[in-house]
C-alpha cells in the first residue's frame, strides 16, 4: 500500500526556523541527550523532523533509520544527518505504516511525535511490530495535563485551531496509558514541566522515559480505545 503523503509546509517553515531554535534556548537539548544516552544497535526514530536529535545519538548505535513524512522537514534531516556523528539514513513514512520488516530494530525512539500522529494507537502498534522481542521505546512527548483545569483547557484548545495550526499536534493525549495499552512495560517514566515558565501552557507536561517488550515474541492485539 503506498504512503499517503503528509503535508504542512507552513508549519514545517514555522518549526524549523522558529519552535525549534525556541525549545533549544528552553533546555530541551538536555532532555534530547538523556533520550538518547545508552542507546546501541539498530535504532528506528519516528517522527525524526528536521533532525534535531540526530547530533546526540551515542557512538554506540550501528545505524539510525529516522522515518519522516513532511517532505519539507524530511529534506532538513537528511541535511543534519550528514554531520551526524552515526549513520542516519532518512526516509519517507508514516509511524501508522513504517515502510521496514517486522522485527528488524533494537530500539525505536519517539520525541515529541506521539502527540501529532493521525492514529496513536495503529502508530504505537507498528512500532511494537518493528521492534525485536526485549526491544525498547524511548519516548519523550508532551501528554495529558495533571490538573482538571489544564486538562479542559487542552480539549478546547485540541477541538479548534491547536492541530490546525501545529501541525495535526494534540495537546491532550494520554501517551502514557496508550504505551501501555499497546503491549509495552513501561520501565522508567519522568513527568515533568516544560518549558518551566509561570504562564500556563498546554502542552507543557512532559514524560520521559523506557518502555520495553516482552523478550518472547507473543500474538498480540490492541485493546479498543480512542486514538486522538
Amino acid at each position: 500500500m503506498p504512503q499517503q503523503t503528509v503535508r504542512h509546509p507552513l508549519f514545517a517553515r514555522y518549526y524549523a526556523n522558529v519552535v525549534g531554535p525556541s525549545l533549544e534556548k528552553a533546555g530541551i537539548t538536555r532532555y534530547r541527550r538523556r533520550l538518547l544516552t545508552g542507546l546501541s544497535g539498530q535504532v528506528l526514530e519516528i517522527g525524526a523532523g528536521n533532525g534535531l536529535n540526530f547530533p546526540h545519538y551515542p557512538p554506540e548505535v550501528r545505524q539510525v533509520l529516522a522515518v519522516e513524512p513532511e517532505p519539507r522537514l524530511r529534506g532538513l534531516a537528511r541535511q543534519a544527518a550528514r554531520t551526524a556523528p552515526v549513520e542516519v539514513r532518512v526516509v519517507d513514512g508514516r509511524a501508522e505504516q513504517l515502510p521496514v520488516p517486522d522485527a528488524s530494530f533494537d530500539i525505536a525512539v519517539a520525541c515529541l511525535t506521539l502527540c501529532s500522529v493521525a492514529d496513536q494507537r495503529a502508530a504505537l502498534a507498528e512500532i511494537r511490530r518493528v521492534l525485536r522481542p526485549g526491544g525498547r521505546l524511548r519516548f519523550f512527548e508532551h501528554v495529558r495535563a495533571d490538573t482538571p483545569g489544564m486538562r479542559r483547557v487542552q480539549r478546547a484548545v485540541d477541538a479548534t485551531l491547536w492541530p490546525l495550526l501545529a501541525g495535526g499536534c494534540r495537546t491532550g493525549r494520554d501517551t502514557r496509558t496508550a504505551i501501555a495499552a499497546a503491549g509495552f512495560t513501561l520501565t522508567q517514566v519522568e513527568t515533568f514541566a516544560f518549558p518551566e515558565t509561570r504562564i500556563p501552557f498546554p502542552a507543557a507536561t512532559h514524560i520521559l522515559g523506557t518502555a520495553e517488550l516482552p523478550q518472547e515474541p507473543e500474538s498480540f492485539s490492541a485493546a479498543p480505545g480512542p486514538s486522538a
